[in-house]
């Protein structure tokens, strides 16, 4: 697919998100996705192999929570994968600084190279580790389909500043999730709305009972 038709694309998605982003900033989400296209070839990153149905499943994926975002403070993409969604997120939403953590290497690696080619390393920072391992504070810790909710939680607790939330990206609406959550944890859920994607999608933000809602 021409980049004439995936740009056309990518600014029709934008308008039905009801995200403005600058010529530059559209032009690095297209050669994110050029990117993952090319490096996927070799390193696996996504089953995903068209360049435009990655521009819905990932690009439209990641940005359908920006609105919903608090647009401050440090974020992390735990089991950031190729990206998806912190890379795509840091693109849309300057106001933030983010560490994309993963512990695959050839992930991390692709990571590392679309931050220096994107001019990203000013608020990107990558991070090839378990999230067990990493010792830093969050005031966001965002995951897309990376673990059920009770089980994120309990190995990203460390993560996360006195004041921040969990944010959780998932498919169906995961009642199940949601009823076996501990219940010192309290959860508020948002129906998102993926531009030509028929399917369904829900951010869940979790915080603990004892810490005011923001």
């Amino acid at each position: 697919m021409s980049f004439d038709v995936l740009s056309s694309q990518l600014a029709l998605g934008l308008q039905q998100l009801g995200l403005s982003l600058s010529e530059q900033q559209q032009t690095q989400l297209l050669q994110y996705v050029a990117l993952l296209h090319k490096w996927n070839a070799a390193y696996n990153l996504t089953a995903i192999r068209d360049p435009e149905e990655m521009l819905i499943k990932h690009l439209f994926d990641a940005l359908s929570v920006q609105s919903h975002l608090p647009s401050v403070g440090r974020w992390i993409d735990v089991g950031s994968g190729g990206g998806i969604p912190g890379l795509i997120l840091a693109i849309a939403d300057p106001s933030r600084t983010w560490t994309l953590l993963d512990s695959n290497g050839k992930k991390t690696r692709f990571l590392t190279q679309a931050v220096l080619e994107l001019q990203l390393g000013n608020r990107v920072s990558v991070v090839h580790s378990r999230a067990e391992q990493h010792q830093a504070h969050y005031d966001g810790v965002i995951a897309r389909a990376v673990a059920e909710i009770s089980d994120f939680i309990g190995f990203t607790e460390h993560l996360r500043a006195d004041s921040g939330s969990w944010w959780l990206m998932k498919g169906v609406y995961p009642q199940a999730e949601i009823d076996a959550m501990p219940q010192q944890i309290q959860a508020e859920t948002i129906q998102l709305s993926v531009p030509q994607l028929d399917a369904e999608r829900w951010l869940v933000r979790c915080w603990p009972l004892s810490q005011e809602s923001m």
